[in-house]
This record gives structure tokens, C-alpha cells and sequence, in this order.
């Protein structure tokens, strides 16, 4: 038990904290920020929006409402695949990637002095095969079986 509230007590502190950090510094969620980042690593700087939906863990509802206020910001546009009517992609804008690159140095020394200086490298290492496990079983396990 102990390990498992520890866990969830700094999953959700870490969270926060970024979250706070991000608005502060350029008025963008953590999740709005995870989004910046998946866009800005693939090619084109755009994804299928089911596709980012499923890397960021988010529902398609939530994805939409994060996109539609990223868009309104310009930071992000929708669209749609000339090939499949029924397929969106969300678009990072070059004002997109100015305000991720403003935002990613903050963001990545919160990130090294609350996670990575915190834990020696063995700690990182078992703590990255141990979520890595736990991953894996949640992505193997239908839903029915966790209700």
C-alpha cells in the first residue's frame, strides 16, 4: 500500500505542479502542452486525432474540447484527410511552435528537479521497469476484466 499511495500522491503533486508551471509561464495546461509535443515530434507536425487521443490517454470529447482551445489561441488547426472524410487531424501552426519552444525549457527543468534529481539512476531504472509492467498488463487486459 505504500508504494501504491506513494504513486498516486506524487503522480498527482508532479501533475499539478507542471500544470501550474505551464500556466504561469505561458498560459497553457499540461495537457495542452502534451499536445504541443506529440504534434511537434511527428512529421508535418500533425497526427490523426484518434491517434493523439490514444498517446496522450485522453477521450476523444476531452482531445476536442483541449484542440478547439488551442485553436482558438492559434496554436493549432484541424484538417480534415482527403482521403478518409471521416479522418481529422489536428495541425501544429507556427505559433504553435513558437510558444512550445518558449514553454519546453521551464517545463523540462521542473520536470529534471522534481522527477530526475529527486531519484538516484537506480531508482529511475527500476521505477521505469516497474510502470513499464504495469503498462504493459493495462494495455493486455480487457476492460471487462478490470470493471
Amino acid at each position: 500500500m505504500a508504494a501504491w499511495r506513494a504513486f498516486v500522491t506524487a503522480a498527482s503533486l508532479v501533475d499539478r505542479r507542471l500544470d501550474q508551471q505551464l500556466k504561469e509561464s505561458v498560459g497553457l495546461s499540461h495537457m495542452q502542452y502534451g499536445i504541443l509535443a506529440q504534434l511537434s515530434e511527428h512529421c508535418d507536425h500533425e497526427m490523426r486525432m484518434t491517434e493523439l487521443a490514444g498517446v496522450l490517454l485522453n477521450s476523444k470529447s476531452g482531445l476536442t474540447y483541449q484542440i478547439s482551445q488551442l485553436e482558438k489561441a492559434g496554436l493549432v488547426r484541424r484538417r480534415s484527410c482527403t482521403w478518409d472524410e471521416r479522418a481529422v487531424y489536428a495541425v501544429l501552426t507556427p505559433a504553435g511552435e513558437e510558444l512550445l519552444a518558449k514553454a519546453a525549457p521551464g517545463h523540462v527543468e521542473l520536470v529534471r528537479r522534481l522527477f530526475v534529481e529527486a531519484l538516484t539512476p537506480e531508482q529511475r531504472a527500476a521505477i521505469a521497469e516497474g510502470l513499464g509492467e504495469v503498462n504493459r498488463r493495462v494495455a493486455e487486459t480487457p476492460v471487462a476484466e478490470t470493471s
